[in-house]
């Protein structure tokens, strides 16, 4: 054991001491080429002012110049930190840029009937308003009172009803468009009908949007201002009614103007055109461009599974679909998805509830780039400016009477006049840009270096290597001391000095 011991000692004093060897090995300036090293880099540096300061023999001189160098270091010191301070917060500006073109995408139309049922199906089914108010809580949050007599009604009409389809109903019972309902319809001068429509469902039940993303018969660019779609209903009040004591006591059409590839928003976004009116829409088409994170809120690696383009919309669908099916097993039809359908049993039991607990827990967020949803980093929108006029005249109502075999009171009752077009041909760009980029940070900070010290690249470069040669020899001294205490050699002793200063023992 000892002789193991004794072993190790020996092979680690040999390990040092050839560590020893070889620092000693190294060629380490003496006092004097420190001090020339040090005197020729002050003297050759391309750092403005230090050269003064070791070559002037004044000493006044030397203080002035020292005074001047530091100062000129410390307000470039500020200036730096001022400047990184702001570059990191983020700023940003934004551009608003107009651009006339020869021709302009027209957008989607989304059209809806204020009576979303008929009559016939409304009165047979009295609790369907009831129920629709649970179907759509999807789409808006909103309370519904369990103690209420709808609520008891939906759970009477839930247990004589297993199969009943909400989806179903709808489709059928709801707004129809047809050559009855689409009187007229007519884009740039060409007849278009109900078959350049595509179905849709949202919270006015069936509609249906003109312009569609998947349609391309009826899309196309814009080449006139002036001019675009011209579309003549019939709601045709009797036989759509929705029930006045729940606040549906408008008559007219409902329509929201949105891109192509969007999800329409009608509930609070949409535009209303009542019987009896003429309504002109002047729209003008207006991009948006968000920065991401950290400038901006957006995400641009967010991917909608059911819809092409992000929108906060739709992100907004997936996000409480996601939720439903994951807590309830089934998808509401009012939102994207392929799992089964929910059931008027599982929207009343568990869908409500659930919506409930996503808006209290906040599981489906927007807004901010941490959000479930963030601002999409591009968007565009068409702002619209509505007018309106009596229709029709009263030589048009004798006309459309002896066209349609109707009455007056008929016409002025359930007709609706919508046209649609572009005021100019130019579309805005408002765009938010990043305030300071990397390319100008670097800029800034270079012109400040070389205002206050006429520094540059090089400069830094020359300080560097010497403050690493510096470092270098300081390090090799050090671990040269580390390795003489480690060996712990003892005094000699009873040593004494002759006349020739040659110590004898």
């Amino acid at each position: 054991m000892e002789h193991t011991e004794k072993s190790k000692a020996h092979v680690g004093k040999g390990l040092l001491q050839k560590i020893r060897l070889y620092l000693s090995e190294k060629s380490l300036p003496s006092p004097s080429d420190r001090e020339k090293l040090d005197h020729d880099f002050a003297t050759s540096t391309s750092f403005h002012g230090v050269h003064n300061v070791v070559r002037n023999r004044s000493r006044i001189r030397k203080v002035v110049w020292l005074a001047v160098v530091l100062g000129s270091v410390l307000l470039l010191v500020w200036q730096i930190y001022g400047r990184l301070i702001h570059y990191f917060t983020w700023p940003t500006t934004t551009s608003v840029e107009v651009q006339y073109v020869e021709n302009i995408e027209f957008p989607a139309v989304t059209f809806c009937n204020l009576n979303r049922f008929q009559t016939e199906a409304a009165t047979k089914f009295g609790i369907i308003f009831f129920l629709w108010h649970i179907v759509s809580k999807v789409l808006h949050l909103q309370e519904i009172s369990t103690n209420s007599t709808g609520s008891k009604e939906a759970i009477d009409f839930l247990a004589s009803h297993q199969n009943f389809s909400i989806t179903e109903f709808v489709k059928k019972k709801g707004f129809y468009l047809n050559r009855s309902t689409l009187l007229e319809c007519d884009f740039f001068g060409k007849p278009c009908g109900p078959e350049d429509f595509v179905h849709v469902f949202t919270e006015y039940g069936n509609c249906f949007t003109f312009n569609h993303g998947d349609n391309l018969q009826a899309k196309g660019k814009v080449g006139v201002s002036g001019r675009g779609l011209s579309l003549l209903f019939n709601i045709n009040q009797e036989e759509f009614t929705d029930d006045p004591t729940l606040g549906f006591v408008d008559a007219g059409i409902v329509f929201a103007i949105h891109s192509p590839v969007k999800v329409p928003q009608l509930d609070g976004l949409g535009l209303l055109s009542p019987v009896g009116t003429h309504a002109r829409v002047t729209i003008r088409q207006v991009k948006t461009v968000h920065q991401e994170y950290p400038w901006g809120e957006c995400n641009p690696h967010i991917q909608l599974q059911n819809f092409r383009t992000y929108s906060t919309c739709g992100c907004l669908k997936e996000c409480k679909a996601r939720h439903i099916e994951q807590l309830c097993g089934c998808v509401p039809f009012l939102l994207p998805g392929n799992g089964v359908e929910c059931d008027l049993q599982k929207f009343y039991n568990c869908v409500s509830p659930v919506l409930d607990h996503i808006e209290v827990k906040g599981l489906c967020t927007k807004g901010t780039h941490n959000s479930s949803c963030p601002v999409p980093c591009e968007e565009t929108e068409y702002p619209a400016t509505v007018s309106y006029s009596m229709f029709p005249s009263h030589q048009a109502l004798k006309h459309l009477s002896r066209k349609l075999n109707r009455s007056w009171d008929y016409i002025r009752e359930n007709l609706v006049n919508i046209e649609i077009n572009y005021g100019d041909l130019n579309y805005k760009i408002t765009q938010q840009q990043k305030a300071v980029s990397v390319s100008e940070l670097l800029a800034d900070v270079g012109g400040q270096l070389g205002l206050f010290c006429g520094a540059s690249v090089i400069t830094i470069i020359e300080i560097i290597e010497y403050i690493f040669t510096n470092v270098y020899w300081l390090c090799i001294l050090f671990l040269l001391k580390i390795l003489d205490m480690t060996q712990g050699t003892s005094p000699p002793q009873n040593c004494l000095g002759n006349k020739n200063g040659i110590e004898e023992c």
